[in-house]
């Protein structure tokens, strides 16, 4: 984080490598600021990259124009934090990819190419998965495609004496969580392919979760370059519906969720109806859609039926 003072040049970390700070004033940042804009590119990615690049926080940075003779500290040199935002304009390479690091809930997690970067609206599935369980916390749990291993650490932060799985098929996504889960002694990484490599683990899993790919291919083949040409398309391309990785998940449910079991997931703004569905279709009870904070119907969840229990 930068220091309002005048005080001696800090070292500082980002993504585990020391950075030497730079001494500068809030106008002459101010004026690098303007200069970097007039060749493009927008505001909110600029100012990111001076919060997670140069360690000052967006509020430092609006008090700025208050006070611009301030004396602050950078953990970049200006002539750095320039350069990579030419690399950021020309190439859409993303910011997360190009500093290493992605802030995520209470989380600083690291990424690269070749893993997803974590989104804001996948913070509210681990929200729902909470609510879903209760105080308790449970015996067994999985994350189905669990990329950076995002889910996984925040589930494993809320639930330190639960067995958690965090399962992927790309060894690149599994690296990336290991490094993310280290302190997470809890969790075990598995590679395969969504159910397939907990199957030692079949009935007694309490909660199970998943962000799996749910973009339909020529949605995936539209978006915009910084996404399409630079994050995983395994991670993203859900085929040509965007339904295969759900129909396998809910497919599976019922036979490896413990009874009483949760499964809850994210989707497509426009795949509600057909998720909700696919969870009906498998077996599963108290089947809801959630929305998330913009009222999208972005998730879903079901449970597996008690032995016994009667049907709603």
């Amino acid at each position: 984080m930068a220091q309002l003072s005048g005080d001696p040049v800090q070292s500082a970390q980002i993504s585990g490598e020391p950075i030497t700070g730079t001494q500068i004033t809030g106008a002459q940042l101010l004026a690098w600021r303007r200069e970097q804009l007039a060749l493009g590119g927008s505001r909110a990615d600029l100012d990111w990259l001076l919060d997670l690049g140069g360690g000052l926080r967006w509020q430092a940075q609006q008090q700025l124009h208050l006070d611009p003779q301030r004396r602050l500290m950078l953990q970049r040199s200006l002539d750095d934090l320039a350069k990579l935002w030419r690399r950021h304009r020309s190439t859409a390479e993303p910011l997360q990819y190009l500093l290493g690091v992605c802030p995520w809930r209470d989380l600083a997690l690291e990424v690269a190419p070749g893993v997803l970067i974590p989104r804001q609206e996948t913070e509210l599935l681990v929200e729902l998965a909470f609510s879903l369980v209760g105080a308790e916390e449970p015996g067994c749990w999985a994350d189905l495609g669990t990329g950076s291993g995002c889910v996984a650490a925040a589930l494993a932060q809320a639930w330190p004496k639960s067995q958690g799985f965090a399962v992927d098929r790309s060894c690149e996504a599994l690296a990336m969580a290991r490094r993310n889960l280290k302190a997470a002694a809890s969790v075990t990484l598995l590679e395969g392919s969504w159910w397939q490599p907990l199957q030692p683990w079949w009935g007694h899993l309490a909660l199970v979760v998943s962000n799996p790919p749910y973009i339909p291919t020529t949605v995936w083949q539209q978006l915009d370059p910084g996404v399409r040409d630079h994050e995983p398309a395994m991670a993203l391309d859900g085929g040509p519906d965007g339904l295969d990785a759900l129909r396998a998940i809910a497919a599976g449910a019922d036979q490896a969720l413990a009874p009483g079991g949760w499964l809850v997931l994210e989707h497509h703004h426009d795949q509600s109806a057909a998720v909700v569905a696919l969870l009906e279709a498998s077996g599963l009870e108290q089947v809801r859609a959630h929305q998330d904070l913009e009222g999208t119907w972005r998730f879903a969840s079901g449970r597996r039926p008690l032995p016994g229990e009667p049907s709603p």
